[in-house]
C-alpha cells in the first residue's frame, strides 16, 4: 500500500481550474487541497462506468468527464441535496444496481454518516467489477455535521480494516493535511459564527488569511497525525 501527503508546488500555487461548487469562502482550504489529490486519484484509477455513492448534487460530475464513460449519482430518498442530481434512488447499502456493474466507485465524505459502515463497503464489493476501484474520503479530526447523521471518524487504520475485511485490496492511502490545516479550518468554521454585521468584513479577512498561511505551510507539515481526513484507493481483486 502506498501512502503519502498532498504536497502543492514550490511556489505554493494549484493549478486545477476546477473549483468544487460546495466550496465557500470560509472553507476553501480543505476543498482545494481534498479535490486537488482525488483528481490526481482519479486520472489514475478511475474508467468507465463511474457509481458516485452519496452523490449529493454530484458536486465531482465535472472533474470525472475526462476519465470515465459515465457518471452514476445514488442516493437516498431522504437527502438533505437537491434530488434533481441523483440517477439511481437507493442506499449505501443497497445501491440496487446489478453485481459487478461499476468500473469505478466514488465515496467522498460519506462513510461518516452510516451507521453501518462495513455493509456499506461490502455493498461497493459486490457492484465493483473485478479488477475496479472504490476512490473514498473520509474524516478523522472534523466537526460535527448533517447531525444527527454523523456517526464515525476513521483513521488509516480503521479504513484499511474495513476494506480488507470486505475482501479489498489497500493500494493506495494518503492523509490530507497536517495540524496546521486541520486546526486553521476548524478555526475558520468556529468564526463563521461571528459572520454578523458589522464584522462581517472583518471576519472573511480573517478566515482567508488563516487559510492562505495555512495551504503555504502545509507544504511542510508533516503531522500527518492530526489529518483532518484521508484519502483511499482500494482495488477489488482479480478473479483468478
Amino acid at each position: 500500500m502506498k501512502s503519502g501527503r498532498v504536497d502543492i508546488d514550490s511556489k505554493g500555487v494549484d493549478h486545477s481550474s476546477f473549483r468544487n461548487p460546495n466550496q465557500s469562502a470560509h472553507n476553501w482550504l480543505v476543498f482545494k487541497i481534498h479535490d486537488r489529490a482525488l483528481r490526481e486519484y482519479l486520472q489514475h484509477y478511475a474508467s468507465g462506468i463511474l457509481v458516485d455513492i452519496g452523490c449529493g448534487e454530484k458536486p465531482y460530475a465535472a472533474m470525472t468527464r475526462e476519465f470515465v464513460s459515465q457518471h452514476i449519482g445514488v442516493d437516498h430518498l431522504n437527502t438533505e441535496h437537491a434530488r434533481n442530481h441523483i440517477d439511481v434512488f437507493g442506499s449505501a447499502y443497497d445501491t440496487t444496481l446489478d453485481n459487478a456493474f461499476a468500473d469505478t466507485i466514488l465515496c467522498t465524505v460519506v462513510l461518516e454518516h452510516l451507521e453501518r459502515p462495513q455493509d456499506a463497503i461490502r455493498e461497493m464489493h459486490r457492484i465493483l467489477k473485478p479488477g475496479g476501484c472504490v476512490i473514498l474520503s473520509a474524516p478523522l479530526f472534523w466537526h460535527l455535521h448533517e447531525e444527527p447523521r454523523d456517526f464515525f471518524r476513521y483513521t488509516s487504520y480503521g479504513l484499511e480494516y474495513l476494506f480488507d475485511a470486505a475482501g479489498f485490496e489497500v493500494v493506495e492511502m494518503r492523509a490530507l493535511s497536517g495540524f496546521v490545516v486541520t486546526f486553521g479550518q476548524e478555526l475558520c468554521y468556529f468564526l463563521t459564527r461571528f459572520q454578523r454585521w458589522p464584522l462581517r468584513l472583518l471576519v472573511r479577512v480573517v478566515q482567508f488569511t488563516i487559510q492562505r498561511i495555512a495551504y503555504l505551510l502545509n507544504r511542510w507539515d508533516r503531522s500527518d497525525r492530526f489529518s483532518w481526513a484521508h484519502l483511499l484507493v482500494a482495488r477489488k481483486p482479480k478473479v483468478d
